[in-house]
């Protein structure tokens, strides 16, 4: 059991300053993030969880213990930055608990949220494939457990052998498959069917997960970063839980009851006007 120890956060402004001093052209080096706390290797759980993301599969036991060589799962505080939009791309995450908010950091210093990971996705396996530096940064929005992969892991099992490089290939499919459905959303469905929508697929994530009939969830992270993640303002966010309610849905602070999942998918799939 390796030992536990505190993980050292950089403030926020100071990795705000980092990021945009970052140019376009023969950036500086940036300081690497601080590390977490180590933990124990990979149990069955974690094996599972593994073998949801896309890149690993269809991969054998043999070929994946290649590409882990190294890796450990690590445990990550609320609040920590992963990685640093600008970085030296050294590595990928596979989320094994917990929740990371991907973003760009943009000139004015606000953040354009990318994404939001969870348990059994990756990231940033892509710029392992062309090399260079991260695109964006990445945060965790709870306590969360990651595995961090090496480049220089993932590089020698794709010299080796050439599944891994189609692997990879799908994964980068599959995460461009994913943005694209996510900017379909944006643009086809109004902001009550996307919270809707949201929460349909947050229940389903939520063990064990329900069919059709009543249940109370727990919101993943706060209101506010849901709502960047869905394309709307607070205020917007606001006024869509309040619109569901006539569909079965009582918000009370950070905690959802759906009277029907079953009625409130059917009304997420509706083509309203946005």
């Amino acid at each position: 059991m390796h030992s536990l120890t505190n993980v050292v956060e950089r403030p926020r402004s100071e990795r705000t300053t980092l990021a945009r001093a970052v140019p376009t052209t023969e950036p500086e080096e940036i300081p690497v993030p601080p590390s977490p706390r180590p933990i124990a290797a990979l149990d069955t759980a974690d094996l599972e969880r593994l073998h949801e993301v896309p890149m690993f599969r269809q991969m054998d036991a043999e070929v994946t213990a290649v590409v882990l060589a190294g890796a450990v799962p690590k445990r990550w505080d609320r609040n920590c930055n992963v990685m640093l939009q600008g970085a030296t791309a050294d590595a990928f995450y596979v989320v094994l608990d917990g929740w990371v908010k991907l973003y760009r950091l943009l000139p004015d210093g606000s953040e354009a949220v990318v994404s939001v990971m969870t348990a059994g996705e990756s990231f940033a396996e892509a710029v392992m494939f062309i090399g260079g530096r991260y695109p964006v940064s990445a945060d965790t929005v709870t306590e969360a457990r990651l595995l961090r992969i090496e480049a220089s892991a993932l590089r020698s099992a794709m010299r080796a052998d050439g599944r891994v490089t189609i692997a990879l290939l799908a994964s980068i499919a599959h995460h461009t498959a994913t943005l694209s459905e996510q900017v379909r959303l944006i643009k086809a469905l109004a902001a009550p069917q996307r919270v809707a929508d949201f929460l349909v697929a947050t229940a389903r994530r939520t063990p064990p997960a329900p069919e059709k009939g009543r249940l109370t969830l727990k919101l993943p992270y706060d209101k506010a970063l849901i709502a960047r993640r869905l394309g709307m303002t607070p205020e917007s966010f606001s006024r869509a839980l309040a619109t569901l309610r006539d569909h079965g849905v009582v918000v009370s602070r950070d905690s959802v009851a759906i009277a029907s999942l079953s009625r409130l998918e059917s009304f997420a799939r509706e083509r309203g006007t946005v």
